[in-house]
């Protein structure tokens, strides 16, 4: 951190305004959650209460500035060029969250600049007549950034010069987002001639109102409060004329120069910090991979031992953020289906020997005529096996894993959603490796007795089968036993032969959720067909094995969730403590 103040010292010389404090355990505030970006509204909240730069008394005071703002506007009338504003109501004390500096004054927005908002225009049209085009760029709210972020003038799409039914904004307009998820959020300084869209408003401010000011006034937190408390309507938005009504504290021009000077360079400060912890970010995750790999990667116990003995002299540098524990959990998972979790027992009863027991079973059931014959599987390519395993262990297929009388499917298609019906487990319901069973949705009878396959039996292994949820699994409770499934579920009944958990801990594994990955087929919606799930190479140890693995999965994992705990309550109190000290500057 030292290292960045010095490299910035002129910004560091500003920070006497952000108290001694504060200035003190800036190393704090850039790495506790959120810090940086608490910083900077710290910033900005002091620069429009008047306590970044110091007044001057010799400044002009902004009383001055409005009335010559209003002499010129006047003239502009009289002259036939602007039309007459129509009079913005007083500011009342309740609309004053905050006293001001003498020399300062609340005026409404709409006094302080031209507001008007921009033109629509259809998709079909923009594509047909305005793409890939020459012009003046025509700007969304998509290339309208967050906070400081540069507008994108390079989206392709342009308004051929002399086209006058688009309103123009001139370089110096201030635009903001008025309407939707990002209405009062999205905002920037307008660098060059647009057109732009209808839910933006571009501000261009009157001669002694700096642009870069407006621009500051926008990013504030109290600013955006005011702002949502007149949003209306169902999207969410705010109309030219509540915009326009928008208080806002004015300071005198030479010290609305100072505070945007002021405020760049700390915000130069705070991407230095913010640059800072990403890189320290990167090369944190790089030492966790390296590190982390060297245990996936080992090819014997004694190799293993000797990596983790390298990873355990760093483990308080590894394990000091929740994606670390999260990739030492993997880890754990993936040592566990590679045979390297626990010791082998040459007196367990190899895995070949269990799988002689599965299959004589299912071929009495097909013998007495309870199931029929099953379609023989393919054999697992030797590049379909992406690593060697221990004694006693072999390599199987997700169906021969199954219970005999059932296979590997998935759920209802476009299922029927009813007030009372047959309870059906959708993929936003498997949480946290549970099913949730507050909110279930029902399904309708009819169109559930189609799916009779895939009624649900305490202990199936359910896992969403495509999407941003590949991968995800949970077991089926008891008090689901003959509920159902969506399309999105797949349900896998495993043979009671074997230990659930430890098929599970597969699925769950880098090597399970990698096979679904590669497997993944389709473009609206990718996921894995049911019929290539059923073909994934599952690690299968002996039984006794099986237990013991999980037994030891079950000890660490517990170990990570207590130190998740730990870095969790060591993170609030950072949190706190620099919450506290961004209290006391302001």
């Amino acid at each position: 951190m030292s290292a960045v103040l010095e490299a910035r010292e002129p910004s560091a010389k500003f920070l006497g305004a952000l108290q001694p404090r504060l200035v003190q355990h800036f190393e704090l505030l850039g790495t506790a959650p959120g810090g940086v970006a608490k910083l900077r509204e710290l910033i900005l909240t002091l620069a429009m209460q008047g306590k970044l730069v110091p007044q001057d008394p010799r400044d002009e005071p902004a009383r001055e500035l409005l009335e010559k703002i209003g002499a010129e506007k006047n003239r502009l009338v009289a002259e036939g060029r602007i039309k007459r504003d129509k009079p913005l109501p007083e500011i009342a004390d309740k609309e004053k969250p905050f006293d001001l500096p003498t020399g300062w004054v609340w005026q409404r927005l709409g006094s302080l600049g031209n507001i008007f908002s921009g033109n629509s225009i259809s998709a079909e049209e923009k594509q047909a007549k305005y793409t890939g085009i020459a012009g003046i760029p025509f700007i969304a709210t998509k290339d309208v950034g967050y906070g400081l972020e540069k507008i994108d003038y390079q989206n392709g799409v342009c308004i051929p010069h002399g086209e006058t039914k688009f309103k123009l904004a001139h370089s110096g307009s201030v635009l903001i987002c008025a309407e939707g998820g990002s209405a009062g959020k999205k905002c920037g300084l307008v660098e060059q001639e647009i057109h732009f869209g209808n839910k933006l408003f571009a501000n261009k401010t009157y001669e002694g109102i700096l642009p870069k000011f407006i621009l500051f006034v926008y990013l504030t937190p109290y600013f955006f409060e005011a702002f949502k408390s007149s949003m209306t309507g169902i999207i969410g938005g705010i109309s030219l004329a509540k915009f326009l009504e928008l208080p806002i504290p004015l300071p005198p021009l030479a010290e609305q120069a100072r505070i945007v000077t002021r405020i760049e360079e700390l915000m130069r400060l705070c991407d230095a910090l913010e640059a800072k912890g990403q890189l320290e970010a990167a090369q944190h995750a790089q030492l966790v991979q390296t590190l982390l790999g060297a245990l996936t990667a080992s090819t014997s116990p004694e190799e293993l031992a000797d990596n983790w003995q390298r990873v355990a002299t760093h483990f308080d540098l590894l394990l000091d953020r929740p994606e670390a524990i999260d990739a030492l959990e993997q880890t754990v998972l993936q040592l566990a289906v590679r045979g390297l979790l626990v010791p082998q027992d040459p007196k367990d009863e190899p895995a070949s020997e269990l799988l002689k027991k599965i299959r004589a079973e299912k071929d009495q059931l097909i013998a007495e005529g309870k199931v029929k014959q099953d379609k023989p599987l393919e054999l697992i390519e030797d590049d379909e096996k992406p690593f060697a395993l221990g004694s006693g262990w072999a390599w199987i297929q997700a169906q021969e894993a199954c219970d005999p009388t059932s296979l590997i499917t998935y759920g209802i298609l476009k299922p029927v959603w009813v007030d009372s019906g047959v309870l059906t487990v959708r993929v936003q319901d498997m949480k946290g490796g549970e099913i949730r069973l507050s909110a279930l949705g029902q399904c309708s009878p009819e169109r559930a007795e189609k799916f009779d396959k895939t009624k649900l039996v305490t202990g199936d292994l359910l896992i969403a089968k495509d999407g941003a949820t590949l991968g995800k699994t949970a077991f089926v409770p008891p008090a689901l036993e003959g509920a159902n499934i969506t399309q999105h579920v797949l349900r896998f009944p495993i043979n009671s032969k074997l230990n659930r958990q430890y098929i599970r801990l597969v699925v769950d594994s880098e090597h399970g959720q990698a096979w679904m990955k590669s497997e993944t087929k389709g473009v609206a919606l990718p996921g894995v067909n049911v019929g290539d799930f059923r073909r994934m190479p599952i690690p299968l140890p002996p039984i006794n094995e099986q237990a013991r693995i999980i037994e030891r999965v079950e000890s660490l994992r517990r170990l990570c969730a207590d130190l998740r705990e730990r870095l969790a309550a060591c993170q609030a109190t950072q949190a706190h403590l620099a919450e506290a000290l961004i209290d006391e500057a302001a």
